[in-house]
């Protein structure tokens, strides 16, 4: 359960923060800057949300709501590295279900797509052109994490496969409010030269 009595306490004035194992780490540790980015992911698609209200992206809308919840949880993944030591409670982890709904969340946005033959210019409905950015940052996100594990840090699989799958999951979200892609904008490679 979280508590949130005071928001500032002072212990991370010197440019450390707490992990949530307790140990102190540098601000600018690998892991930090991974579910720090896991976070601005989840700030970016709050903004996108305030576009996604009317009746026509009800469903979307409400799949947006379970990636903000399931973007807390890959936090949590993260700041719980799992050390093989014991913690004295389970910590929460991304699981393969998660991984499995949203794949096929974007297999049904992306059923009805129109043939894709060109790449997309981010634009077309506001939402739209925020899921890009959403697509973008999570996408950064997932950079991160992969640093993070290739530094030796302990990534979950599940939580990896998840960022990973979301930012394809932005990009049909994307074409999908695009009129189901129709209203697309395509690039036209060397049209200005």
């Amino acid at each position: 359960m979280v508590v949130l009595n005071r928001i500032y306490t002072k212990t991370g004035d010197k440019g450390e923060t707490a992990l949530g194992t307790g140990e102190r780490v540098s601000k600018a540790d690998q892991r930090i800057r991974a579910y720090g980015t896991v976070d601005e992911t989840n700030a970016v698609l709050g903004v996108t949300r305030l576009h996604t209200g009317e009746a026509s992206l009800a469903k979307l809308d409400a799949m947006l709501g379970r990636i903000q919840n399931d973007l807390f949880d890959v936090g949590a993944d993260l700041c719980v590295p799992d050390t093989g030591e014991p913690l004295g409670y389970e910590p929460l982890r991304v699981i393969s279900s998660q991984v499995d709904r949203i794949e096929a969340e974007i297999d049904t946005l992306n059923a009805d797509l129109a043939p894709l033959r060109s790449f997309v210019l981010p634009g077309g409905h506001a939402a739209a052109a925020h899921l890009h950015v959403c697509r973008t940052v999570s996408r950064r996100a997932e950079r991160e994490m992969v640093a993070l594990k290739d530094a030796g840090g302990q990534v979950g699989e599940p939580a990896l496969l998840y960022m990973n799958r979301l930012s394809d999951f932005f990009f049909v979200a994307s074409r999908y409010v695009n009129a189901q892609g129709s209203g697309d904008i395509l690039w036209v490679p060397g049209k200005n030269r």
